[in-house]
């Protein structure tokens, strides 16, 4: 006995030991043992049952929930045959359940529940000669009966295309089913395209001509389904408001401008690209539960009735292909710019100058000049505005790039966009940026951008720094300007224009840490002295009288002066002073050395301030703790000096600033009285400005590139956190999570001492695919938010199945596990939601209305439905032994006769029959 080879070997192979083993003779021809052999498969199936044949490796039906199937190829003659087994575990019993999106076809046409298929292991998989199927049909029915299974079996037949089916079922010893399904697919009858007509179909099908009152003799029911499809954007309905492009100021081309505005227009990342709408469109499904049917007259009132009054509602977004599938390409998005820029940098890690990777030797397409001239305009013009609040994970990020508005952060930004993000452009970008930031430094002109408020952040990049580090340096060199062209000439009016007259008593002293440290010895001069004889016993640059203190020698009340800033330094102007640390050995002397140039210009402003001041004045002001006030006996009070009746003050200073070589009195001792204005800047602003000039004209590829990729990560995922996109606490979350895993990631680019580039490349790009994830997310939070603005509940319950669905994806790097499932997620709409779902589906425009040719009615704001499904029943009838039969008996009322199911759209037409009989 030939048996094919089943799923389960195991079992089989002992099932065909044993008949091999003995010649069984009652078995003829060979028609009789391929019955045999399709009986003794299904008693094997029967014998396991469902459970444990899901335990022996059944498979899933994709896309379908709780479907599984067993196969098995069987030889009848010179062909084999496949006969396939599909089962549930669980099965639906709540309303509505005949319509369910995870039954099969098989399922829904024919409402039966378990089922087998048998058909040619061929390529078409279908049995294209009647008397063939007719044979293979009554194979599967006999060994089904011997095993005493009322399992319906089918055999596809005709065309594929037409997706037909003959079946039969053995109900017992009394029914027998039997099931037909065709369709057609072009010419349908209009009178088909009907639900009269498609009810006078149905009445045909009981072999006996209908009449009124032959007609009441049948309970007839109907079900429909109506499924429609939101519109697709016609360019034909969009009408262009064309213009000359113009430049504006800002540098942006005004272009063209367009009647509809695009779905992200409003979206923070539509200033850098134009997103494709993850949400093609919406299909809504509405189900009419069952009625009874007595003439066609009714059939038409049905057709016309409002969808509005359709018991269920149901919707399912329906995604672009490459949301979830990575193999259709990569979303162009910031996610995919980042990608170029982190290859940007692998081309560039073993070149020595940016000069160089322009002419690479490689054809990169690069942008007209026209066009990095707007560029330039763009990133250096200024921003007034306030920015937006942002997060607590957006504020307190790791992130080592520049804030999103700075000039950096632009420039990074921009670059993404530049050419294809090639090196070439980059270096070209680059190459430009660094001269207009000259041109601003030659000509003093504030630096855009820079966020600047006279403090450096240093937990920004490195680049970041040195641009609000030049900003600052472009300022006090405007300053030093100004402050030279007055003090030429020493006379009183145009001292006191630089704020030194004794008159200025409003202003606040400057706060700055008391410094405790001993001062080592002075190398060079630090200020600039002038011969003012005349104003030896002046008060200038007084900031404000400093509470009741007298001074100590004269009773005159104590002056704060104004004081310099202390000097700014970027990143790795402290690395080089921590260096030193190490070099000189002793940290506490460095750190006296380190605030040497501040304190004594705070004892020559002090001395401006205070001429009759001594030593002792200088330190009850700027170091209180070093100053023991002595007490009164008399009144057993502190004599602080706050009065003039307690002038003057008794106390005396510290060991510490008591000792005869003590470097604060030496200090003292050799600052010259002079305001600040006329100090020595702490900061030499030219010097520092050159060198922050030659710091970006000779900086390294590499270095210009990690700078660029940290700062690019960090500016486009702030870009991505001001989106309001329904916020959805699941996204929120991603949002947060993604901010730390950047972070995480970018620190081994900081750290790489480039032992194994491949692999830094490879976790970067990774890092991308990461980021690419959430940002589809993103896209996909923002689109159901905008679509479903009026009913929250709805687009949060779709968003939770797209992220229960696109969750397993997140994380894995360049593999994609969503090519076998798609994405499924039908929401029930309740009756005070449908409004909103109405709003999807906008009346026809002109130019859609004369176009489309209205075949079908039930017409939802004057679109018909997608497609149209019926299920006609009737019950208490059941045809006398020949199937087609014109004899008419009746059984109970409850036995189903007769069902027809109809598919229907405007281009084909599908029906599936099937018919209770007596055999």
């Amino acid at each position: 006995m030939d048996l094919g080879m089943p799923v389960f070997e195991d079992q089989e192979e002992e099932i065909i030991g044993e008949v091999e083993a003995f010649d069984d003779f009652t078995v003829a021809s060979s028609w009789e043992r391929f019955i045999s052999d399709i009986e003794t498969v299904c008693r094997s199936w029967m014998a396991d049952g469902p459970r444990n044949l899901l335990e022996k490796g059944a498979e899933s039906v994709p896309s379908l929930k709780d479907i599984f199937k067993v196969k098995c190829e069987l030889k009848y003659g010179s062909k084999v045959y496949c006969l396939e087994y599909y089962f549930q575990t669980t099965f639906r019993a709540e309303k509505f359940a005949e319509w369910s999106a995870d039954l099969h076809n098989l399922q829904l046409m024919f409402g039966v529940k378990e089922f087998m298929v048998i058909a040619p292991a061929s390529a078409s998989g279908v049995v294209l000669d009647v008397p063939v199927a007719s044979k293979l049909l009554s194979s599967i029915t006999i060994a089904l009966s011997n095993c005493g299974s009322i399992c319906p079996a089918f055999v596809p037949v005709h065309d594929p295309t037409r997706e037909a089916f003959f079946g039969i079922q053995n109900m017992g010893t009394n029914f027998t089913r039997r099931f037909d399904a065709d369709c057609m697919r072009s010419q349908v009858p209009i009178r088909l395209m009907h639900l009269e007509g498609l009810y006078q179909l149905f009445l045909s099908k009981f072999g006996i001509q209908m009449t009124d009152f032959s007609a009441s003799l049948f309970n007839v029911k109907l079900m429909m389904k109506l499924t429609y499809m939101t519109p697709e954007f016609d360019a034909d309905d969009d009408i262009d408001v064309i213009q000359e492009e113009e430049i504006t100021s800002s540098g942006k081309s005004t272009g063209l401008t367009n009647a509809k505005s695009v779905w992200d227009d409003d979206c923070p990342w539509s200033s850098w690209y134009s997103a494709e709408d993850p949400i093609k469109g919406f299909k809504l499904c509405t189900i009419w539960s069952e009625r009874t049917v007595s003439d066609s007259l009714e059939m038409a009132e049905i057709e016309n009735a409002l969808v509005l009054d359709a018991e269920k509602w149901s919707i399912t977004p329906i995604l672009q292909p490459n949301l979830t599938d990575d193999s259709l390409g990569h979303m162009i998005g910031f996610s995919s710019q980042l990608a170029s820029l982190i290859k940007a940098l692998d081309a560039s890690l073993d070149a020595k100058f940016v000069e160089d990777l322009t002419t690479d030797g490689k054809p990169a397409y690069l942008p007209a000049p026209s066009v990095l001239d707007r560029l330039m305009k763009e990133i250096f013009r200024e921003v007034h505005q306030a920015p937006e609040k942002q997060e607590d994970y957006f504020t307190v990020s790791a992130i080592k790039g520049a804030p999103l508005e700075s000039l950096f952060g632009q420039f990074c930004l921009n670059a993404l966009w530049f050419g294809n993000c090639n090196i070439q452009a980059i270096a070209l970008l680059w190459i430009e940026f660094v001269r207009e930031v000259r041109w601003y430094w030659e000509e003093s002109q504030a630096l855009p951008r820079t966020l600047a408020g006279r403090k450096i952040d240093l937990s920004a990049c490195l680049i970041h720094q040195k641009l609000q580090m030049l900003a600052i340096c472009i300022e006090k060199k405007g300053d030093k300007l100004d402050v030279g062209s007055i003090s030429n000439v020493p006379d009183i009016e145009k001292i006191q224009l630089k704020g030194m007259d004794i008159h200025k008593d409003n202003e606040s002293i400057a706060s700055r840490p008391t410094p405790t440290g001993d001062v080592a010895h002075i190398d060079e001069p630090i200020f600039q002295f002038k011969s003012l004889p005349s104003l030896a016993h002046l008060r200038m640059g007084s900031s404000s009288i400093v509470g009741n203190m007298m001074l100590l020698q004269s009773p005159q009340s104590m002056h704060a002066p104004h004081m310099q800033d202390p000097p700014i330094m970027t990143e790795d102007m402290h690395e080089e002073r921590l260096q030193a640390v190490e070099a000189l050995g002793d940290e506490f002397i460095f750190s006296g050395q380190l605030e040497k140039e501040m304190l004594a210009s705070d004892m020559s402003a002090f001395k401006a301030a205070n001429p009759e001041a001594i030593f002792e004045d200088f330190i009850r002001w700027h170091s209180p703790a070093d100053w023991e006030s002595i007490q009164n006996e008399d009144n057993c009070s502190l004599m602080t000096g706050s009065s003039k009746d307690d002038w003057p003050p008794q106390g005396r200073l510290s060991a510490r600033m008591s000792e005869p070589e003590n470097s604060w009195k030496l200090l003292w001792d050799e600052s010259p009285p002079l305001p600040a204005s006329q100090q020595k800047p702490l900061l030499d602003p030219i010097r520092e400005g050159e060198k922050i000039i030659h710091y970006l004209e000779t900086l390294r590829p590499r270095v210009l590139l990690e700078q660029m990729i940290c700062t690019a990560f960090k500016a486009s995922l702030d870009t991505l956190s001001l989106t309001h996109g329904g916020d959805f606490k699941q996204m929120t979350s991603k949002i947060e999570q993604l901010y730390k895993t950047v972070s995480t990631g970018l620190k081994t680019l900081r750290g790489n001492k480039m032992n194994d580039k491949d692999e830094l490349i490879s976790d970067l790009l990774r890092l991308s695919s990461v980021f690419e994830h959430v940002e589809k997310m993103l896209l996909f939070s923002t689109s159901i938010h905008m679509k479903l603005r009026e009913s929250r509940r709805l687009s949060e319950a779709i968003f939770c199945d797209f992220y229960d669905f696109y969750l397993p994806k997140m994380g894995t790097g360049f593999s994609s596990i969503c090519y076998d499932e798609s994405f499924k997620s039908e929401q029930l709409v309740r009756t005070t939601e449908r409004e909103a779902v109405l709003g999807l589906f906008p009346p026809p425009s002109a130019n859609q209305s004369w176009r489309k040719v209205l075949s079908m009615g039930n017409l939802l704001n004057g679109h018909e439905p997608l497609t149209r499904e019926l299920i006609f029943l009737a019950y208490g009838g059941a045809t006398h032994a020949t199937y087609g039969s014109s004899a008419v008996t009746y059984s109970k009322p409850d036995v189903e006769t007769h069902r027809m199911y109809v598919r229907g759209t405007s281009n084909d037409l599908k029906v599936a029959l099937s018919v209770t009989s007596w055999d």
